[in-house]
């Protein structure tokens, strides 16, 4: 079986573009969904992501893969790729970014992951547990990609959930204007260099958790 990276083809794919002079952005569009995580003594412990691709990105991962159902794969079949694809998360800081007090907090490497594929697309579920438990009076958590190669977008639906939070914590989150048109406007390369290098800063969807 032919394993595949699937943030690796994200950078291949770039670079290709970039040659060829595409002036688009993004080329990836992801619907998330997140649930921030909290221990018994109400620190929070990680944030567990839910990633689903598009259409296209998924058909384009998944070519040359085989299963026993044409057409489907089980989690077993996948979970290679799965593994594979986790892995490569750490070069880009998991593309989710915590600050709690104001200070920036890291992440140990994910755990719990696994593919699905349904509908013909994937879904990346994947923990994200924190280096140690936090108490924050306020954390705020960012997910996006700052090259905006990838776009970011949380479900309509039930886009967040407090597992476990203290019955004093209250969220809000506050999703990215539609900047599409104005990225169209950019060249690949200014993505890559100066100083729209963070671009998808603007893009960045953020959650805020404010506990008593």
């Amino acid at each position: 079986m032919r394993m595949r990276r699937l943030f690796g083809l994200l950078l291949a794919a770039g670079l290709t573009l970039a040659a060829g002079g595409v002036q688009a952005h993004p080329h990836v569009w992801i619907t998330a969904t997140s649930e921030l995580i909290y221990a018994e003594d109400g620190s929070i412990t990680g944030v567990r992501h839910a990633w689903t691709f598009d259409d296209m990105f998924s058909a384009y991962a998944t070519q040359g893969l085989e299963g026993k159902t044409k057409g489907s794969y089980t989690r077993e079949e996948l979970a290679p790729l799965a593994q594979t694809n986790v892995e490569s998360l750490k070069e880009y800081a998991y593309f989710t970014f915590a600050k709690a007090d104001g200070k920036k907090e890291r992440f140990n490497e994910p755990v719990d992951y696994f593919l699905d594929y349904k509908d013909q697309v994937l879904t990346l579920h994947f923990t994200l547990p924190l280096k140690a438990p936090l108490k924050p009076k306020q954390l705020v958590l960012e997910v996006f990609d700052r090259s905006f190669f990838i776009d970011f977008q949380m479900a309509k639906d039930n886009p967040v959930k407090l597992v476990g939070a203290p019955a004093g914590c209250q969220m809000k989150l506050e999703r990215p204007n539609d900047g599409t048109a104005s990225a169209q406007k950019l060249n690949e390369q200014t993505f890559m260099n100066g100083e729209n290098s963070n671009f998808g800063m603007m893009f960045a969807n953020k959650i805020t958790v404010d506990c008593q």
